[in-house]
């Protein structure tokens, strides 16, 4: 005679709960198949054509350029200042043909180029050691960590006086300034870096043995990368200014004659087409260095990384 053998319903439901809940995703599987899914959703950016690239990088900044000088040729024509304190755009134009003819244009444009490049390389080398010792020892940090972010937003002409005593009208002088305004923003820039950071990339560094110097190197500043780079363009941007705010004051007849120093000749002859001339290759020169040299690395870098992406 078979037997009937029978079960106690809670008993079975508890069996099958129990099963359910091992199957089951738990929330953080749940979270990573959808960081997953996201992440398939994304792709990095294509390399387009170089001449469909400048295009559609060249096309939003000349209609710019084209409504800035419209609206500059109608306040000309309707004289909202007398036309010797806000020249046209072709007398601005014609300032710098006259330079130009004079072969001396370019010579402006070097003497203040060659400045802040030197400057500029010479505050990438101080910062970058200073910002690697904020970011490693907590020590320094506590220290010096709010005096660096306080001499980034000191204005850089705040400097000048300072210098002329210590150095005198002389070379030493602007380049001083050019450091004392780019080395604290490449400094901190490199800290924000390591900051961002994933501890585990460190710990996986310190277990392959790259430690001190080639942890430095292999790891850290690798990591480290884009905001060191967002760094690295601030600082020359500090750089530019510190610049300008030194060769408008510091002038010497034996120092050359940069952009700045072009600017404040303009200012002392009265002469606005000069001044506005002298304003705008500033303006040409900081802007194209970031469009060529920094746009283009920070760029690589992102892409390299995957950050670069569209949905």
């Amino acid at each position: 005679m078979a037997s009937t053998e029978t079960k106690d319903p809670s008993t079975a439901a508890k069996g099958k709960d129990t099963t359910a809940g091992t199957n089951a995703p738990g929330a953080g599987d749940i979270a990573g198949l959808e960081a997953g899914l996201d992440a398939l959703e994304s792709r990095v950016v294509d390399r387009q054509p170089w001449l469909r690239t400048v295009v559609s990088k060249a096309f939003p900044p000349l209609v710019a350029i084209v409504i800035v000088l419209g609206l500059w040729q109608l306040a000309y024509h309707f004289e909202l200042k007398p036309h010797y304190l806000l020249p046209s755009p072709v007398d601005v134009g014609r300032s710098l043909q006259q330079k130009w003819l004079e072969g001396t244009l370019l010579s402006f444009v070097w003497t203040s180029v060659s400045r802040g490049a030197l400057g500029f390389v010479a505050s990438v080398a101080i910062g970058t050691v200073l910002g690697l010792i904020v970011a490693q020892v907590k020590a320094v940090r506590a220290a010096i960590g709010p005096i660096l972010s306080g001499l980034q937003s000191l204005p850089s002409v705040a400097w000048v006086p300072a210098a002329i005593i210590w150095f005198g009208l002389s070379d030493a002088t602007i380049y001083a300034v050019v450091l004392l305004g780019a080395v604290p923003s490449i400094a901190n820039g490199l800290v924000a870096g390591v900051d961002q950071i994933s501890p585990l990339y460190l710990r996986a560094g310190r277990t392959i043995g790259a430690t001190g110097l080639a942890g430095v190197r292999h790891v850290l500043l690798p990591a480290a990368l884009p905001g060191y780079i967002a760094g690295l363009k601030q600082g020359w941007a500090f750089s530019w200014r510190s610049l300008m705010a030194a060769e408008l004051i510091v002038n010497a007849p034996d120092l050359g004659t940069g952009l700045g120093q072009l600017l404040e000749q303009g200012r002392e002859l009265q002469d606005m087409s000069w001044v506005l001339a002298a304003i705008l290759l500033i303006l040409i020169v900081g802007i194209g260095i970031e469009l060529l040299i920094f746009a283009p690395v920070e760029r690589r870098v992102l892409r390299s990384r995957g950050l670069l992406v569209k949905s």
